[in-house]
């Protein structure tokens, strides 16, 4: 038994002479995954902070394409959209959705220009003030 051999080791002279071994096969264990990789293809594949991030550019001409645009955030990619090519009121729909979008997300929308919004997510700060031709009003239109 365990507690005997250490007991022998240290110099116990009261222990049996008698050890138990257990000569049945140990249960079978569950496959491991191999978890070695070489070298060389740890250098091909940049790690995930290495990786440079991005802002993607959509300029929408139809409702639908807030679709991509959300996929985008999904990504995790930050987005600035300009609505210059979009008529008003398909524009103000779309500012909406994005908002909940950044909502559901902990990420934030910010108007960077008369058309212009910059939407984020979680992981991205937006630092800097806009001069005062631009008023921030919580990312509707002008009407």
């Amino acid at each position: 038994m365990p507690s005997n051999i250490f007991k022998s080791l240290f110099g116990d002279d009261d222990v049996a002479q008698d050890e138990y071994y257990d000569d049945e096969a140990p249960a079978q264990q569950p496959a491991r995954r191999n978890n070695v990789v070489s070298m060389r293809q740890a250098k091909r594949q940049p790690r995930q902070e290495e990786q440079p991030s991005q802002i993607a550019l959509y300029e929408p001409r139809m409702y639908t394409d807030v679709r991509q645009i959300t996929d985008q955030l999904l990504k995790g990619q930050a987005v600035i959209v300009n609505f210059t090519q979009m008529d008003d009121k398909n524009a103000k729909r779309v500012v909406d959705f994005l908002n909940g979008a950044t909502y559901a997300i902990n990420g934030g929308i910010r108007r960077i220009g008369k058309e212009i919004f910059l939407c984020t997510p979680k992981n991205y700060e937006v630092s800097g003030d806009l001069s005062d031709g631009v008023k921030l009003d919580n990312g509707n239109l002008p009407n």
